[in-house]
């Protein structure tokens, strides 16, 4: 089989001899109770703080990070994220800026198995099973792989590999860290899994993503994660979340790579097939009010075919299976923005939204650190892509396909969530990602926020309160209009973006605006505000390139255009009282080198054509959300 080839040309250049050690490695903790410190004297902002964290990570308790030859732990995980230096396939590694939080999210399917089947003292000792999965030889590791992908695409697992006792011990490891590394008002380290379903595709190969991170608001929590072998279909996943509120802590998940789902992820029917309902959309949006934007495969926003006016749709795709070398389709229900609108037709049609969604972002790295940086990225699968062999560098920079189904240089530097809550605690970063006031970011950190109002007098952002009145007089990001009782011919909106210090000038904020009447969607980009002295084009209405600083030879480039910060107040122009609408912010760095540029000048190798030399670094805000009244 073509995967099973691929998966043996990596391990062949790959070392997994390390993998069989990392089992017996894990480090202590401590007593959970010692982390916890009372919230109530943390200082609390009513005007909210900016917080930056990945809520969508991988460590060697993921069966497929060990295979990967990952060897980090969740405490390891938090201490990257914290600002400590890691060691990382033989190299040294540390985030440019520290993290202010973390869930790790280990696959909850097989969780801790290869730890299991490999511990010399386990329970898999004297079995078949130890000699299998000790084999490190390229062809046995690409054996492995493939028969646990192969279990989890047809939901079909071993037996033996689901025993309740190992699913609590490695659950409790998870716990057990996020714990020991849960600072309240200084790093706040949530717990959480991810539910893997994958559902064949019709012809029995390559799965479909219906992947959700699944993130708790405390450590209460059931005795073991729900997962994909217990079920396939979200709605049971629904009703796990759902049983875990009334007995323990608030739970919610969050659906990642809608772009790689086939169509399933924003699909009109159940996975059952049947129509969508109201109830339906309804549990929907209680459980997962929040979908990943970007993640290390790619960004699920929107597509250059989907959205052929938009001149920066073109950015980070990923358009092939998770785990299978095929393509994906993408035509119809694997984006978001396609989304917005086919949830508020199915609003005129059941009376619910099952998409109003949120926005967050995140890495899905294999290694167990959230390294996002472009000027900073180590590789994302350990083995599969580690840049201290030369050799692996050129593959890692090659067309070769991976065990992911795309070349490895397809691969993003990821993404990160920015929320804006009271303080940095469990629970006041989880009650900000409910109620959705959060964005995400391709990785850097520009503190990005967005209001809208029917009655914002037109000199608000001159005020040095301007903050403190959006909120009183308006919505944040992740809210609903109310309705309209001032007369305004549309809504207004203050949308501002200050820059990560240690990244690239802004260009542009846009808003993004889906619009919904008769059960017909459009969609349309407006330039809000933008650096310099640029002008609008007259026939077309946008605003033209800023240029770039970009130097190819020496893969750098200089803030020598663009802004540090940017605010603007727009009014709708085209607003229309009888249409839904959904509209969001897209923040636009200006023109940087991309990861694989600067790592293939650094090795004196050619830029890889199969990917952009030059990338467009952005945020995107959570929408705000228009309802007619009469249909509200």
């Amino acid at each position: 089989m073509k995967l099973l080839k691929a998966l043996v040309f990596i391990v062949l250049i790959s070392c997994f001899t390390a993998c069989n050690n990392a089992s017996n490695q894990t480090p202590s903790t401590t007593d959970s109770s010692t982390a916890k410190v009372a919230t109530d004297s943390i200082p609390s902002n009513p005007e909210k703080n900016c917080y930056f964290g990945d809520l969508h990570l991988h460590t060697s308790l993921s069966c497929d990070a060990f295979l990967f030859g990952a060897k980090s732990f969740p405490e390891n995980s938090y201490q990257y994220a914290m600002g400590e230096e890691q060691d990382y396939m033989g190299g040294k590694i540390k985030r440019n800026a520290p993290l202010d939080f973390l869930a790790v999210t280990d696959h909850a399917e097989y969780l801790g198995v290869i730890q299991a089947l490999t511990d010399p003292n386990g329970l898999f000792t004297k079995t078949p099973y130890y000699k299998q999965f000790t084999d490190t030889s390229a062809q046995a590791v690409a054996n492995n792989y493939h028969e646990l992908g192969s279990q989890l695409f047809a939901n079909k697992p071993n037996p033996d590999f689901v025993k309740p006792e190992l699913q609590q011990t490695y659950w409790k490891k998870i716990i057990d860290a996020a714990n020991k590394y849960n600072h309240p008002g200084k790093f706040t380290a949530l717990v959480g899994y991810e539910w893997t379903s994958a559902p064949l595709r019709a012809g029995g190969k390559g799965g479909q993503n219906l992947h959700r991170c699944v993130i708790f608001r405390g450590d209460k929590v059931p005795a073991v994660p729900f997962s994909a072998f217990d079920s396939p279909d979200p709605e049971n996943l629904w009703t796990y979340l759902e049983n875990a509120r009334r007995t323990g802590d608030d739970v919610i998940a969050i659906p990642h790579n809608g772009n790689a789902s086939n169509g399933l992820m924003f699909d009109t029917k159940t996975l059952s097939g049947k129509p969508l309902s109201k109830e339906y959309a309804e549990r929907r949006m209680l459980n997962e009010p929040l979908t990943e934007i970007e993640q290390g495969k790619g960004q699920s926003d929107t597509h250059p075919k989907l959205s052929p006016n938009d001149e920066f749709a073109n950015f980070e795709l990923w358009e092939t299976l998770v785990g299978w070398p095929a393509p994906a389709n993408f035509m119809k229900g694997s984006y978001v923005r396609q989304a917005y609108g086919v949830g508020q037709e199915l609003y005129e049609k059941i009376g619910a939204n099952p998409f109003k969604y949120g926005l967050e972002g995140g890495t899905d790295y294999h290694s167990g650190y959230s390294s996002t940086e472009e000027n900073n990225y180590p590789g994302s699968h350990s083995n599969l892509d580690a840049q201290n062999d030369p050799a692996k560098v050129k593959f890692l920079l090659s067309q070769t396909t991976s065990v992911s189904g795309e070349p490895t240089v397809v691969l993003s530097a990821a993404s990160l969530t920015g929320v804006w809550a009271e303080q940095n605690t469990r629970e006041a970063i989880f009650d900000a990602l409910k109620r959705k006031e959060c964005f995400g970011t391709s990785g850097n950190r520009e503190r990005v926020r967005m209001f809208a109002s029917w009655n914002y007098p037109a000199d608000i952002i001159k005020q040095s309160d301007w903050v403190k009145a959006a909120y009183a007089g308006g919505v944040p990001m992740g809210a609903d209009l109310p309705a309209n009782t001032s007369n305004a011919k549309g809504p207004t909106f203050i949308v501002q973006a200050l820059k990560d210090p240690n990244m690239a000038n802004l260009d542009r904020i846009q808003i993004i605006k889906v619009t919904t009447k008769n059960g017909k969607s459009w969609e349309k980009v407006y330039d809000v505000v933008w650096a310099g002295d640029r002008k609008p084009d007259l026939k077309t209405g946008k605003v033209p390139m800023i240029g770039t600083s970009v130097d190819l030879k020496t893969a750098t480039y200089t803030n020598t255009i663009g802004a540090a910060s940017l605010i603007g107040f727009w009014s709708d122009p085209d607003f229309d009282p009888k249409a839904e609408a959904t509209y969001y912010a897209r923040v636009l760095e200006i023109p940087t080198p991309r990861w694989s540029t600067m790592l293939a000048i650094k090795n004196n190798l050619p830029l890889n054509k199969k990917v952009q030399s030059v990338i467009v670094e952005r945020a995107w805000t959570s929408p705000v959300w228009y309802t007619p009244p009469a249909k509200m």
